[in-house]
């Protein structure tokens, strides 16, 4: 059986922002121990034939200066690629443009070490409303389907029952609780508690997880 308390719990989270091409921008970063070798985990990120078993359906060209389109999600241009350890690209998604950077690592004990950064260039007005779960919450699911896929306890989710899984229990209980650890990153980063309650708590609403009263 999957435990949703246990994968949420597997999750590192951090909050921070750095210059980007020039400009501030806020940085989303979730980073996953998985049980297995790198060129299995990069294979599983980067083969076209495999992502959509634990992601999306994707289309175009998945190589250095390709673009590629997820299906009903983001798409955007691979920008550099160092295989089997990191990769770039842009997020393209309505009509604004972000960036994401993939990094994997051998753990000296076994198993690889997964990090994703989310880099935007986010106005303060937007980030108070939603704060880092806005996308956050949305990686959490990527990488859980990614850990299922790889052979964490309770097997792999097929994501065409995605919509449905996350309409249930389990998996409002999931977005719950990623809300709730992204709020603490949050605060760990320096935001203001209340502030950073009230964005959690529309973050939660929005991914259908049922805020608190």
């Amino acid at each position: 059986m999957f435990d949703v308390t246990q994968q949420i719990d597997a999750v590192r989270r951090q909050v921070g922002a750095r210059e980007y091409q020039g400009h501030a921008a806020r940085v989303v970063t979730v980073g996953q121990t998985y049980g297995a070798a790198v060129e299995d985990v990069w294979d599983a990120c980067t083969n076209a034939d495999r992502i959509p078993r634990w992601f999306l359906p994707v289309t175009g060209e998945l190589r250095l200066g390709g673009r590629y389109q997820l299906e009903g999600n983001a798409g955007g241009v691979v920008e550099r690629c160092e295989p089997p350890l990191s990769f770039a690209a842009t997020w393209e998604f309505g009509g604004e443009v972000s960036w994401i950077e993939v990094l994997l690592a051998e753990e000296p004990e076994g198993g690889t070490r997964f990090v994703l950064q989310h880099i935007a260039h986010v106005d303060d007005e937007r980030w108070a409303e939603y704060g880092p779960g806005a996308v956050g919450v949305g990686w959490d699911l990527g990488i859980m389907g990614l850990a299922r896929h790889l052979g964490a306890p309770g097997g792999a989710l097929d994501p065409k029952e995605g919509t449905a899984w996350l309409a249930s229990e389990e998996g409002r209980r999931f977005v719950r609780e990623s809300s709730e650890s992204w709020y603490e990153a949050n605060v760990a980063a320096g935001e203001d508690e209340a502030a950073a309650r009230a964005a959690a708590d529309r973050t939660t609403a929005a991914y259908g997880g049922t805020a608190p009263e």
